[in-house]
């Protein structure tokens, strides 16, 4: 099959916020995998280090099937885009028309094997590695899907899952991708995964990423749907790695699906959006227990009963990566009261 190449290059004194914004048009339109190339903060030693080149110009890349509605859909696109000069934002759009081998393995010289926390590794299926006794990897393929790893957005969620996932929980995985987080949900001992999608591709490629790192069939489900049209059978632990709108609208539906012990992680929030996402939180009854920060990016921990008495890490504690826990309570009530 042939698909319309779109790269969008732009300009902005925001670049993160541009990049986010180019990115909600293209998921709007339903575009496949959506590429950033954009220039970030080296991180910390060890977390995702050398995996991608710093860009020349700055660019968001999707794919479009090319059908009859493609051209259309391509000026809808380009009308949104354009739309953004406004907000200062100067864009400029190529297209040109690749079949769909040619984009779906081109990117692979640009991931490597990738050390997330200090048990936890990401492997691509062509690369080699050998693990230590007491590591965990993540045998991967995202082929068209989103998660490898590598961007902050996931690799939050792969830490906070470590942290905080309990063995044996019922884990929910909202937009799944990849399957990244449900393969690690079940390496960290969670004893049932359910992962949901609206992309039919992308859950293909789970399915094929969870064969590859052997987990048991009888312990996973995959389904094309939304949150609100799924049971609200409860789950011990959520994964929402999406951005910032679609977690605010969904926040009511995953509270309906905790209890006063269940966790969730919700990833892919910009900076500029956290007090958007802070206050869908507290109208479902959500109560913040952990907040991480990695470039602009913001990935928050939470839990059901914000008026009973958290007890949870303290500064004394330690993560399962060695790392200082600070009082969970306590952020929460001073983001709360800088909001």
């Amino acid at each position: 099959m042939k698909f319309k190449r779109i790269r969008v290059q732009f300009e902005a004194d925001d670049l993160i916020v541009a990049e986010e914004l180019i990115c909600d048009i293209f998921f709007s339109f339903h575009l496949k995998g959506v590429v950033c190339d954009v220039p970030l903060e080296e991180p910390d030693e060890g977390f995702g280090t050398q995996t991608l080149p710093r860009p020349d110009i700055c660019s968001v890349t999707g794919f479009l099937p090319q059908v009859d509605s493609s051209k259309s859909v391509l000026e809808s696109i380009r009308e949104q885009v354009l739309k953004l000069s406004s907000l200062k934002i100067k864009t400029h759009i190529l297209v040109d028309i690749v079949d769909e081998k040619d984009w779906a393995d081109a990117w692979k010289t640009y991931f490597t094997v990738t050390r997330i926390t200090d048990r936890i590794t990401v492997k691509p299926a062509w690369k080699d590695h050998t693990p230590r006794s007491d590591e965990i990897v993540i045998h991967l393929d995202p082929g068209m899907a989103f998660g490898t790893g590598t961007h902050p957005t996931t690799a939050m969620c792969l830490q906070l899952m470590e942290t905080w996932m309990k063995s044996g929980s019922r884990f929910l995985d909202v937009g799944t991708g990849s399957g990244i987080l449900m393969v690690a949900a079940a390496k960290l001992g969670a004893g049932h995964l359910s992962g949901i999608d609206t992309d039919e591709v992308a859950l293909g490629v789970a399915r094929e990423n969870l064969i590859k790192n052997t987990i048991d069939p009888s312990l996973v489900d995959l389904s094309c749907t939304t949150l609100d049209k799924t049971d609200t059978d409860p789950h011990d632990f959520i994964a929402a790695n999406i951005i910032a709108q679609v977690i605010v609208d969904i926040l009511p539906q995953i509270s309906l699906r905790m209890t006063g012990v269940s966790f969730a992680v919700l990833s892919g929030i910009i900076q500029e959006r956290l007090a958007d996402v802070y206050k869908a939180i507290e109208a479902a009854s959500l109560l913040v227990i952990e907040e991480k920060y990695l470039d602009e990016w913001v990935a928050l921990v939470v839990k059901k009963n914000p008026g009973e008495k958290y007890t949870g890490k303290k500064e004394t504690d330690e993560t399962p990566s060695g790392k200082k826990q600070t009082d969970k309570k306590e952020i929460y009530k001073k983001r709360a009261g800088s909001l």
